[in-house]
C-alpha cells in the first residue's frame, strides 16, 4: 500500500488541499468494499454518475451479501471498477472488461435471484470494452501515462449541474438552486464581480431615496386636505402609499448590504456565504412580504383607478356612487396581494436578492416568476389599459357631441390628458419590467450554463458538456429593472403637482388653513352636463334638457356625469379666476335655487317651462334675491352640487333671463 500511495504524490497533495472534489480530481477511497485494492483513489462522480462516494456506498448495498458469500472472486473488483474506479490523468477513465464482467454475473445470478436482487442495466456488460485484462491495469496505476487502448476512454456526456459541496446546505431547510435539492446559490451574485456589484447598490439607494420622497410627498399632500382627492381619483393615493412602503424596502436593503439576503458563513451550516431561501430567516422573510404585497397592491390601486375612471366616464357615477363602492375596492386591493403572499409563504418560494439586499420571488425560481410575479402584472396590465381606453372614448365622445361651455370642455379636456399622460407615466415603466421579467426568463437557463463553464474548476464539480452559446447579463438590464421597478411610484406626484399643492403647502408651514377649496363648487358645475344618452337621441332644434345628477348606485344612467371628473383641475387657476368662476357658479345656482324658492315660497306665482325669470320689481322677489346673492358669494366655494334637490334646466331661456341674472351678480 506504501508503494502505491507513492505513485500518486501529486493526486494526494491535491486531496490534502482541496475539501471537494471534480471531475477526474483524486480522493481516497472511504467505500467499506473497496478497501485493500491494488490502488486507493478514486474519483467522483463516477461512471455511474454518483455524485459522491455516500451516494455511492448507498447504491452499492444490495450487493454486499453477494460480496461477503465470494459468488465469483471477479464480482468485487467489478463493482469497485465502477463504483469506485482508479484514478487516473485528467479526462480520462479506465474500464473494465467485459470478460470480467460476464464472469461476475454468470457466476452470482442465481444468488443474486435468491436475494431479490435484479442486473442493473447501467452494468449491462454490453457497455463495456471487448477485452480480457485485470483491473486495473499497470498504466492506470502510473501518473501521467496514456492509455494504449480503447479500455480507456474519455468521457462524453453531460454529467448536469452538481452541487458544489461549499454551497450544500441542511435538507431540512429545504433550498433548491438550479433544480438540485439541499443546494444554494453564491451570494451576492454569481454573474457580478465585487465593483459592478458595489454600482449597483448605490444606483438603487439614490433611485429609493428619490422614490420615497416623491411619494410620501404625494401622501403628505392628501393629508393636508383629505377632501381634495376624492373618487375617482382616491385610488392614486392609496397606490403612493404602496410605494412608499416598496422604495421603503429597497433603501433598507441598501443600507442592510447582503446581512438579510445572504446567509452568512457558518460551519455548522454554511460552508459559504449562500442565497437565503425559504422563510427560515425572518428579517427576509419580513422583507418579503412587505415589497411583494405592496408591489402586486399598488398594481391592483392602478387598475382600481381605471376601474373608477369608467364608472365615472361611462355609466356617469359621481363621487358618492363611487365612494359607496370603497369597501369593495379595498378588499379586492389588499385581499389579492394578501392570498397570494400568504400562498408563496405556504410554497416556501422566498428567495434573497444579493444584488439589491432585498427578498423576492422568482430570481432563482423560474416557475414562481413567472406564475406569481409576471401573470399578474400582465392581467393588471391587460384590464386596466382596456378600462382606461374604454373611458377616453367615452369622454371623447362627450366632449366632441356634446356642447358644454367653454370652460368646462377646456376642463374636461385636461383631465384627460392628466390621465392619459398618468397612466403612459405608469405604463412604461411597468412594460419595461415585465419586458426584464421576460428576458431575465428566457436567457436564465443560458446565464446558469455559462456560470458552470466558468466556476466548474473552482468548486470542482462536472464542466458543462459541449456548451455551444456563452452570455453573461448585462449590467445595464439590472440597472434598468430596478430603476423601473421604483420610478412605477413617482407618477403620483405628477397628479397632485399643481398651483393648489403650493397653495396648501405655503398656507400649512405658515400654520394656516385655507377655507375656500372650490373643489365642491366646481364639481356641482361640471355634474350639470346634459345626458350623453339624451343628447345623441333628441330630435333636431330641440333643447337639451340639464340634469343635476344624484348619486343612485341602481346601475342606471342617473349618475353624475363624466364631465364632473375635470374638477380636479379647478384650483390649478389663478385667484382672480377663481373668484370670477365663483362669481359665475353663484349665479348659476342663484337662477336653480331661485326656481327652487319660488315653487316652495311663491308658489302663486306663474313660470314657463323655458324658464322665464320672477318679476324683479317685487318687494319679496328683490329681498329674497338679494339675500340669495350674498349667500351664495360667501359660501360658494363649500356647497356640494350633491345636495342640490334634482331640477330641469334647458337652454331655452331668454336673453331678458340671461341678462337679468348678470344684473343681479353685479349688483351682489
Amino acid at each position: 500500500m506504501g508503494q502505491k500511495m507513492d505513485l500518486f504524490p501529486s493526486q494526494i497533495a491535491c486531496v490534502m488541499s482541496i475539501e471537494s472534489h471534480s471531475e477526474f480530481t483524486c480522493e481516497p477511497i472511504r467505500l467499506r468494499m473497496c478497501q485493500d485494492l491494488p490502488y486507493n483513489t478514486t474519483f467522483m462522480p463516477n461512471l455511474l454518475n454518483h455524485y459522491d462516494q455516500q451516494t455511492a456506498a448507498l447504491a452499492m448495498e444490495p450487493f454486499h451479501p453477494m460480496v461477503n458469500l465470494v459468488c465469483s472472486a471477479d464480482l468485487r473488483m467489478f463493482l469497485c471498477a465502477l463504483y469506485a474506479p482508479v484514478c487516473t490523468v485528467y479526462g480520462h477513465v479506465s474500464m473494465p472488461c467485459r470478460s470480467l464482467c460476464q464472469r461476475a454475473k454468470d457466476e452470482c445470478h442465481k444468488l443474486m435471484e435468491i436475494f431479490g436482487v435484479a442486473w442493473p442495466d447501467d452494468m449491462e456488460c454490453s457497455r463495456f470494452p471487448d477485452c480480457d485484462e485485470p483491473y486495473p491495469r499497470l498504466e492506470d496505476l502510473l501518473t501521467g501515462s496514456e492509455p494504449t487502448d480503447q479500455s480507456s476512454m474519455t468521457v462524453q456526456r453531460d454529467y448536469g449541474f452538481w452541487c458544489p459541496r461549499e454551497l450544500k446546505v441542511d435538507p431540512d431547510l429545504g433550498y433548491t438552486f438550479m433544480g438540485r435539492k439541499d443546494c444554494s446559490a453564491p451570494c451576492p451574485s454569481m454573474f457580478f464581480n465585487q465593483q459592478e456589484l458595489t454600482f449597483i447598490r448605490y444606483f438603487i439607494g439614490v433611485v429609493s431615496i428619490v422614490c420615497l420622497s416623491a411619494t410620501l410627498f404625494t401622501f403628505l399632500t392628501f393629508l393636508i386636505d383629505v377632501t381634495r382627492f376624492r373618487y375617482p381619483e382616491r385610488p392614486i393615493i392609496f397606490y403612493a402609499v404602496c410605494y412608499i412602503m416598496v422604495s421603503l424596502v429597497f433603501f433598507l436593503g441598501f443600507l442592510l448590504e447582503g446581512r438579510v439576503a445572504c446567509n452568512p458563513v457558518s460551519p455548522s451550516q454554511f460552508r459559504a456565504s449562500t442565497i437565503t431561501q425559504g422563510s427560515h430567516n425572518k428579517a427576509c422573510t419580513l422583507f418579503f412580504m412587505v415589497l411583494y404585497f405592496f408591489t402586486m397592491a399598488g398594481s391592483v390601486w392602478w387598475v382600481i383607478l381605471t376601474i373608477t375612471w369608467f364608472l365615472a366616464a361611462v355609466p356617469k357615477w359621481g363621487s358618492e356612487a363611487i365612494e359607496k363602492k370603497a369597501l369593495l375596492f379595498h378588499a379586492i386591493a389588499w385581499g389579492l396581494p394578501g392570498a397570494l403572499t400568504v400562498t408563496l409563504l405556504a410554497l416556501n418560494k422566498i428567495e434573497g436578492d444579493g444584488i439589491s439586499g432585498v427578498c423576492f420571488i422568482g430570481l432563482y425560481d423560474i416557475d414562481a416568476l413567472r406564475w406569481f410575479v409576471l401573470a399578474p402584472l400582465c392581467v393588471n396590465v391587460a384590464v386596466g389599459v382596456s378600462l382606461l381606453l374604454v373611458g377616453i372614448v367615452a369622454l371623447n365622445r362627450v366632449r366632441m357631441e356634446i356642447p358644454l361651455e367653454k370652460e368646462n370642455q377646456t376642463k374636461l379636456v385636461k383631465f384627460m390628458i392628466r390621465m392619459g399622460v398618468f397612466s403612459v407615466l405608469y405604463l412604461a415603466p411597468l412594460f419595461t419590467v415585465i419586458g426584464c421579467y421576460i428576458y431575465e426568463h428566457t436567457y436564465r437557463k443560458i446565464w446558469e450554463k455559462t456560470w458552470m463553464e466558468n466556476n466548474c474548476r473552482r468548486y470542482h464539480i462536472p464542466c458543462p458538456y459541449k456548451v455551444e452559446e456563452t452570455s453573461r447579463p448585462a449590467m445595464v438590464l439590472f440597472l434598468i429593472k430596478y430603476l423601473m421597478m421604483l420610478v412605477v411610484g413617482i407618477p403620483s406626484v405628477f397628479w397632485v403637482g399643481s398651483k393648489k399643492t403650493c397653495f396648501e403647502w405655503a398656507s400649512f408651514l405658515h400654520g394656516r388653513r385655507r377655507k375656500d377649496s372650490g373643489v365642491n363648487e366646481s364639481r356641482q358645475v361640471l355634474q350639470e352636463q346634459p345626458d350623453f344618452a339624451q343628447s345623441l337621441l333628441r330630435e333636431p332644434n330641440t333643447p337639451i334638457v340639464r340634469k343635476s345628477r344624484g348619486t343612485s348606485t341602481q346601475g342606471t344612467s342617473t349618475h353624475a356625469s363624466s364631465t364632473h371628473l375635470a374638477v380636479l383641475d379647478d384650483l390649478d387657476e389663478p385667484a382672480s379666476s377663481v373668484h370670477s368662476k365663483a362669481s359665475y357658479h353663484s349665479s348659476l345656482r342663484r337662477t336653480r335655487d331661485d326656481r327652487s324658492d319660488t315653487v316652495v315660497y311663491r308658489g302663486t306665482e306663474d313660470r314657463s317651462f323655458h324658464g322665464s325669470n320672477p318679476r324683479l320689481d317685487h318687494p319679496l322677489s328683490t329681498h329674497s334675491s338679494l339675500h340669495q346673492i350674498d349667500s351664495h358669494s360667501r359660501h360658494s366655494s363649500q356647497r356640494d352640487v350633491s345636495v342640490a334637490p334634482p331640477t330641469l334646466i334647458t337652454h331655452g331661456t331668454t336673453a331678458s333671463d340671461g341678462r337679468a341674472a348678470e344684473n343681479e351678480g353685479t349688483n351682489a
